[in-house]
């Protein structure tokens, strides 16, 4: 079996051992970043890149690629496991995928089992890591393979696709959601155009001529958006800490659990596969799920332990399925993963239907990482519980300036350039103005990443048809494509006007 031997591989990869130290700083600094409410993992993952990037300077450039994404996949899914830590102590979610483990975390809290629904997150969670990644080993190559079949027509409709499917379910207004959209597409079309070589939007600045650096507004909109709504609004977590007393779960427990860890992780790796709808939707849909087929339903939000074990396992296995889409199509589905894809193509690895041929170790190496990064978690999350516990008490007074400083050296380190940093700071301005009026920023970012790309294949397909713009409608592949993305926007629009309501937050 070949994939089989490409896994060993990626394991010989990933067991070097400062791929092992960067896994494991990977998911500590995730778990941190779940655990402080406030930074999400897409702001973690986007703070870092500039800060692996000096880490891994030294390296061979396949050597530095592989070991700073697995450094930045560990804060993803880190974060996922964080996230728990502050919905079940607190009663306030470290990120959005962590809402609905608020239901039942924190009263089960409040009768004093912190410590086993805390444990059985964690299990949980590791548990769907393993079943991701058993999904991501067998579907990498196959789907690798028909993305290789795919036209250039057909590839830009599959990305109009992940952009509608990310518009079509974040935040709460679809129209704020595609406004976000466009505007990521039109600040990708700043620079020189690569084929006629005509400079547009650069207004003759001759830092514009290479475009906008995607790691200066991904860090800006993100990572000082938020600075500046802690320091503006004064957001505060005023709650009161659950205490946490016994930390392994009973047979009894255990027992409860194992079926709805089992159907959460593969709900979550189902729903993790489909751009656009990340780890929130999943945990929504495995913890409905639990609630169905429950024998006592009446028990859930009262401190069920389905409620945590569920939801928890759905959100740690559709990160892991939202890898599929970006290692294999070249689709970010989530926030997160279009800025790891974007820390890729700074590295010069294309993600997509080559990446498997062109750089296995990168692949296999990342996919093995971070089965021992699930390994690491569980290992860290369950003596540690405490200790994270403590880091939710964190003043944001300390916070902040950590927030700034990495910020801003991060950003001069890349191009040193001072009008990177003026950038940087009007990111800010606009993120936290943007995100105070309901704008969800996910769409802009996938907008800046995929923007060249979807130029690239449009032009190609339009160069082999003669400039014909049916091409797009007459290969059956396309148009599914694009009849998909149609009705990805026109659903929720529909089930809006006839009273329903649809509100998905896909920042995760």
């Amino acid at each position: 079996m070949d994939a089989f031997h490409y896994l060993l591989n990626g394991f010989a990869t990933a067991l070097q051992w400062q791929n092992i130290i960067f896994a494991f700083v990977g998911v500590l600094i995730g778990t941190v970043v779940g655990v402080l409410p406030g930074i999400g993992p897409i702001s973690g993952v986007a703070l870092l890149i500039p800060v692996t990037a000096s880490l891994t300077g030294g390296l061979p450039p396949e050597e530095a690629a592989t070991s700073a994404i697995i450094l930045l996949a560990g804060v993803y899914y880190g974060a996922m496991y964080g996230g728990s830590t502050t919905s079940i102590l607190l009663n306030t979610p470290g990120e959005s995928s962590s809402v609905v483990t608020v239901l039942d975390g924190y009263p089960m809290a409040k009768q004093g089992r912190a410590g086993v629904a805390l444990a059985i997150a964690a299990i949980g969670s590791f548990v769907a890591g393993i079943v991701s990644l058993v999904g991501l080993v067998f579907l990498a190559e196959p789907l690798s393979d028909v993305a290789l079949k795919l036209s250039p027509a057909d590839e830009f409709s599959l990305m109009i696709l992940g952009l509608c499917a990310l518009s079509g379910l974040a935040g709460k207004s679809v129209t704020k959601a595609l406004i976000m959209t466009v505007f990521g597409l039109l600040l990708a079309t700043i620079g020189i155009d690569n084929v006629s070589g005509v400079s547009r939007f650069t207004f003759e600045m001759p830092e514009l001529y290479s475009g906008l650096e995607f790691l200066t507004i991904a860090v800006g909109v993100f990572a000082l958006g938020e600075v500046f709504k802690t320091i503006l609004e004064r957001d505060s977590n005023e709650g009161e800490i659950a205490k946490i007393s016994r930390i392994l779960p009973t047979k009894q427990d255990l027992k409860e659990s194992a079926g709805p860890i089992i159907r959460g992780s593969l709900v979550g790796f189902f729903k993790g596969i489909v751009p656009g709808s990340g780890a929130t939707l999943a945990s929504f849909l495995a913890y409905l799920l639990e609630k169905k087929i429950s024998k006592n339903p009446e028990k859930f939000g009262k401190g069920a332990i389905a409620g945590v074990a569920a939801p928890e396992s759905a959100n740690n296995a559709a990160s892991g399925g939202a890898m599929i889409p970006l290692l294999t199509l070249g689709i970010p589905g989530t926030g997160t993963t279009a800025v790891l894809m974007g820390a890729l193509i700074m590295y010069n690895v294309q993600p997509g239907p080559l990446l498997f041929d062109e750089h296995p170790t990168i692949a296999w190496g990342l996919i093995a990482s971070m089965f021992i990064g699930n390994l690491m978690l569980l290992i860290l999350n369950m003596p540690l519980v405490k200790v994270f516990a403590k880091l939710i008490e964190t003043p944001p007074k300390y916070l902040i300036p950590m927030i700034v400083a990495i910020s801003i050296f991060g950003v001069y380190a890349v191009r040193v350039s001072v009008f990177d940093l003026v950038l940087l700071l009007i990111c800010g301005v606009v993120g936290y103005f943007l995100a105070k009026n309901d704008f969800p920023m996910a769409p802009l970012v996938l907008g800046l990443v995929l923007g060249p790309m979807i130029e690239n294949n449009l032009r190609r397909a339009l160069t082999t048809s003669n400039g014909d713009f049916s091409v797009f409608i007459e290969k059956p592949v396309s148009l599914v494509f694009l009849i998909i993305a149609v009705l990805w926007i026109t659903v929720p629009l529909i089930m809006k006007m006839r009273g329903k309501k649809v509100v998905v937050n896909v920042e995760g």
